[in-house]
C-alpha cells in the first residue's frame, strides 16, 4: 500500500524529492508506532484513537507542535489515498485538529546587505564563481524555490521578454519578470558554462563541476558559503525578495502570483514582517514610543 501511495505522489502530485522524503518519514515512524505499540499494521482498519494514542506519543516524546500537525497532514493525505482505492470508507484523520503553534514569521535579509554582497568581489571570475553567483541572484531576484531552481532548464530563460518561466507546485507553470542585473548574470554564467565546455546535463541551466545536474545539498553548500547570516537557507532569499517586494509597495495578490502560492494565506505572513518593521521604526523615532 505504502509503495502505490508513494507512487502516486512521484508520478500524479509529482512532489519534489524533499516533500516525498518529508511524507516518507512521517509514514515510517507512524508504522513503526502501529507495530511497536498497537500491533496492528493494516491502515485499512486504523481509527482515530489510534492515530490519536500516537499524537499523544509524539507529544510526550517532546516533538515540537510544527512537526506533528505536518505528520497529521502526511496522514491525512494518505488515507484519503485509501479511500479512492476504496481500502476504507471513511478518513479517521477528519476529527483531528491541527496543534496551535507559535507565530514565526519568516526570517530575510537586509536588501543593502544583499546588494553589498551581489556588487562585491566575492565571487570568482571562473564557472564556479559565475554560477553561484547567479544562483543566488536568481533565488533573490525571482524568488525561486530550492526545488524550482534545481529544475530549471536553459530553455525556461526568455532574454527576449527578460522573463523565467517555472514549474512549480503540483506542476504549476508561471512566468516571472527578471531584472536588467540578473539577466546580465545569466548571460555570464552561460557563456561561462560553454566556455569551460561544461555540457548541457539534460538542458538543466544550473550543473555541478562534472557537468551531473545540481542537487540541494550542493546548493545548500553555495548559500551557506556567501551569506553572512546565522541561519543561512535557499529559502532564507525567497523570503528576503517577498519581503522586500512588499515594503517597496507591492500589491500582495501581485506577490502571491510572483511566488506562486496556491493561496493568499501563505503571502500574508510577509505583512507580519512589515508590521514589525513598521513597530521598530516607530520605537525608535516617537518620543512617547
Amino acid at each position: 500500500m505504502y509503495e502505490a501511495y508513494f507512487r502516486y505522489l512521484t508520478l500524479e502530485r509529482r512532489l519534489s524529492t524533499h516533500s516525498l522524503q518529508a511524507y516518507k518519514t512521517d509514514l515510517d515512524q507512524f508504522a513503526d508506532y502501529l507495530v511497536n505499540c498497537e500491533s496492528h499494521t493494516d491502515p485499512s482498519t486504523v481509527d482515530y484513537p489510534i492515530i490519536r494514542g500516537w499524537i499523544i506519543f509524539l507529544m510526550e516524546s517532546g516533538i515540537s507542535p510544527r512537526s506533528i500537525n505536518r505528520k497529521i497532514a502526511s496522514l491525512r493525505s494518505f488515507f484519503r489515498f485509501t479511500i479512492e482505492m476504496d481500502l476504507r470508507k471513511d478518513n479517521p484523520c477528519d476529527m483531528l485538529q491541527s496543534l496551535k503553534t507559535s507565530a514565526r514569521l519568516p526570517e530575510f535579509i537586509r536588501a543593502t546587505e544583499l546588494q553589498n554582497l551581489l556588487e562585491g568581489a566575492y565571487f570568482t571570475e571562473d564557472f564556479e564563481g559565475e554560477r553561484d553567483k547567479t544562483i543566488i541572484e536568481l533565488f533573490y531576484g525571482c524568488g525561486l524555490r530550492l526545488s524550482e531552481l534545481i529544475q530549471l532548464k536553459e530553455s525556461a530563460i526568455n532574454f527576449s521578454t527578460d522573463s523565467v518561466k517555472v514549474k512549480g507546485k503540483g506542476n504549476k507553470e508561471r512566468i516571472i519578470p527578471m531584472h536588467r542585473p540578473l539577466k546580465i548574470q545569466l548571460e555570464r554564467y552561460l557563456e561561462a558554462k560553454k566556455t569551460v565546455g561544461y555540457i548541457k546535463a539534460n538542458g538543466y541551466l544550473f550543473v555541478t563541476n562534472k557537468s551531473n545536474k545540481m542537487y540541494p545539498m550542493m546548493v545548500w553548500r553555495i548559500i551557506r558559503k556567501y551569506l553572512n547570516h546565522p541561519n543561512a537557507h535557499p529559502h532564507l532569499l525567497r523570503h528576503s525578495y517577498a519581503t522586500h517586494l512588499l515594503d517597496a509597495g507591492a500589491e500582495i495578490n501581485a506577490i502571491k502570483d510572483l511566488l506562486g502560492h496556491s493561496s493568499l494565506a501563505a503571502t500574508q505572513v510577509y505583512t507580519h514582517t512589515s508590521l514589525e518593521k513598521l513597530k521598530d521604526v516607530f520605537r525608535k523615532a516617537h518620543p512617547k514610543a
